[in-house]
């Protein structure tokens, strides 16, 4: 074999095997919730912190490690960052209880910063211009297979042995990719890169995120009136602002503003930010759904998404030659729009739904939809900057996309509790129940579907309240699928009016 046709299946493989790594630890943990709420007896809070601990450190850090990727050495970089990520994996297997774990997951989220931007930024740097798109199309398209095993190797995991081996199974595939990267991954940097690092920025956009979420995660639990909420809230959006204004003034910032000159980049975060919102919003709570309300199991669960994943493989194998033949708007509208269709078929189901003709035709659309967008999404992202800046321009998509996740979890948390409890409250009026038990069930609903009934119930009344939890989950739902649409529909209209025909 040749040592450049070597290299190109190095860093191939090295690419997906770690964006795939980042990627997993949000679907098969996704699946891997509900368990985890029965192990830790945790509410609802609690859960979305497990994930939005990771999103948030993820989100905050990803761009300082594009730039430093980019000066230091991305092949560099990329392997401290899977060590990180299989040294914190480890962790979150061992965590004895909900903090524990929550930390873990923040430092996987660090490791992740530097793995994530490293990827795309390895594989632009390695390939040349006519051979990138291709190249890209490959990644999306392997990443997203390799992705469509996480939730459904996590559901068998956490039937078959605990959900701590969600956790576990990163160390294999952490030594793997070692492996492959020092085999046959060149090392690449940005030599007019700035060696000064922009440390204030990346303390900025963390501890501001970091209020913002806080006080959204919160608000469930206490109310919008306490200074607990408010507070950090207020904290949080005054410190992104001085973020941006610090970006504006530093001579070395962590996020240049000029990149958004242009339109096409400024579009295609915005429309990565509005598409992967509704996504991971959306599919937070379907495990849940799945396996709390309709009472499947974890495998069940994870092999339901299947579709989903598999469609988004199938159609960005051939983004390349979509884009070329069509333009690079096309595609995001229509993607964005089909994704909306799908969104909005995921609100259908009730709480007693069969999957073919509930969850599939939804899960399957939006497949279709992301499938046509994603994969050109990101080939609009790096062809929009100069290579040298193929490091940062990755960081950038990347925060884009993760902090969408980590604000749409924490709105549409807030969203769902405030349905939820408002259905729950309405329909518990009717429920025969001693005053003992329905302020016992009350103090439980931030359990939401995982609520424990009371033992002492007879069967009837707990039968009712159990009715109660699964009707008040899907309204809760039915909403939350509505507004994703909704964000769909607005990812295509942001990529009908900023992105160009064609580049």
């Amino acid at each position: 074999m040749k040592p450049n046709r070597f290299a190109d299946i190095c860093v191939l493989a090295a690419t997906v095997t770690g964006s795939s790594l980042a990627i997993i630890d949000a679907t098969a943990v996704n699946v891997a919730l509900p368990a985890i709420q029965k192990g830790f007896d945790a509410d609802i809070t609690a859960l979305q912190w497990v994930v939005e601990s990771y999103a948030l450190f993820l989100g905050a850090l990803i761009l300082i490690g594009g730039v430093l990727g980019d000066h230091l050495g991305r092949k560099r970089l990329f392997a401290i960052g899977v060590v990180i990520f299989a040294v914190a994996s480890a962790w979150c297997g061992l965590a004895a209880d909900i903090p524990q774990l929550i930390i873990a997951r923040a430092v996987q989220g660090v490791g992740a910063a530097l793995v994530v931007p490293g990827s795309l930024a390895l594989l632009s740097a390695h390939f040349s211009e006519e051979q990138r798109g291709r190249a890209i199309g490959q990644w999306a398209s392997f990443t997203t297979l390799a992705i469509a095993l996480g939730p459904v190797l996590g559901g068998v995991l956490v039937d078959v042995a605990s959900w701590r081996w969600v956790f576990f199974i990163n160390l294999p595939l952490s030594v793997f990719l070692l492996i492959v990267l020092y085999a046959g991954v060149p090392e690449s940097r940005d030599e007019s890169a700035a060696r000064k690092l922009d440390i204030l920025g990346a303390i900025l956009i963390t501890l501001g995120l970091g209020g913002i979420v806080f006080g959204l995660l919160e608000s469930s639990r206490l109310g919008f009136a306490e200074s607990a909420v408010w507070a950090p809230l207020i904290a949080g959006i005054v410190l992104t602002g001085f973020f941006i204004l610090r970006q504006k003034m530093a001579a070395s910032p962590m996020m240049p503003l000029a990149l958004f000159r242009s339109r096409a980049f400024s579009g295609a975060n915005i429309m990565t930010f509005f598409l992967y919102g509704a996504m991971s919003g959306s599919l937070f709570f379907l495990p849940f759904n799945l396996m709390q309300v309709q009472g499947w199991s974890a495998t069940l669960a994870g092999a339901a998404l299947l579709p989903l994943i598999l469609a988004i493989a199938i159609f960005s194998l051939g983004a390349g030659q979509v884009v070329a033949r069509f333009g690079q708007r096309a595609p995001l509208v229509v993607g964005a729009g089909i994704a909306a269709i799908g969104f909005a078929l995921l609100a259908l189901p009730g709480a007693d739904s069969a999957y073919w003709s509930g969850f599939f035709p939804g899960l399957a659309v939006i497949g279709l939809g992301l499938g046509i967008a994603v994969a050109p999404l990101t080939i609009v992202v790096m062809a929009a900057v100069a290579p040298n800046r193929a490091g940062l321009a990755s960081g950038v998509n990347n925060s884009a996309s993760r902090v969408a996740m980590l604000m749409a979890v924490a709105i549409f948390g807030v969203v769902m509790f405030e349905v939820y409890s408002a259905n729950f409250e309405t329909a518990l009026q009717s429920v025969p129940l001693d005053p003992e038990n329905r302020a016992l069930i009350g103090a439980r609903m931030v359990e939401l579907a995982g609520m424990k009934i009371p033992a002492a119930l007879d069967q009837h009344s707990a039968d009712l309240v159990r009715g109660a939890v699964n009707d008040s989950f899907v309204a809760g739902f039915r909403v939350i699928a509505l507004i994703a649409a909704g964000i769909a529909l607005l990812s295509a209209f942001t990529a009908a009016v900023t992105i160009p025909p064609r580049a």
